[in-house]
């Protein structure tokens, strides 16, 4: 009786010890999300579908085009007509400048992020529900939890999620100043 109580606390230990790392691992909480949550309800406040702002780092600038209720696709990256895009916020033309930047942005600063329920980026699908992608650097990730169909280790997988999901929410939030100081 005392040997089987004694497997049975070791196979107990042996699963706390596999399990709370993985379930650690597979709750990465998601910066972007409040943020995304807040721009959403800004855009639909005022009935836009679109939106654009100088970008977190000097020479950047961020665009985003809002599907209501499915998604958002946001676009940062270095732009070589600083003169075109501060013509183009000035203007408020802000689905303007989210085609400028999606289609002449310089490719090896873009970040482009189709963030698929509008509710910010998330490190796992959960269920059947649609997930979350980006392209970064001539590179595209979906961020579905299956990085071995990706070809990338775990580990380069959460730091690829930590890393865009740190500058998505920047994003976010020049999107929000910007909107917040035009009102």
């Amino acid at each position: 009786m005392a040997t089987a109580l004694r497997r049975a606390a070791g196979f107990a230990l042996l699963a706390a010890f596999v399990l709370v790392p993985s379930l650690a691992f597979a709750q990465q909480p998601s910066k972007s999300e409040k943020l995304a949550a807040e721009l959403v309800a800004l855009l639909d406040a005022r009935k836009l579908d679109s939106a654009a702002a100088a970008g977190p780092t000097a020479g950047e600038y961020v665009g985003a085009l809002y599907f209501p209720g499915s998604q958002l696709l946001v676009v940062g990256a270095a732009y070589s007509s600083a003169e075109r895009m501060a013509l183009l916020l000035r203007a408020r033309q802000y689905r303007e400048a989210y085609i400028d930047l999606n289609s002449g942005s310089d490719p090896q600063t873009k970040l482009f992020v189709s963030d698929l329920g509008a509710n910010g980026i998330h490190f796992d699908r959960t269920g059947n529900q649609p997930f979350d992608t980006i392209d970064v650097g001539g590179k595209s990730y979906a961020f579905n939890g299956d990085w071995g169909k990706q070809k990338i280790s775990k580990d380069e997988y959460t730091k690829t999620y930590l890393a865009n999901d740190d500058r998505y929410s920047r994003m976010l939030e020049a999107l929000l100043a910007e909107l917040k100081k035009t009102s």
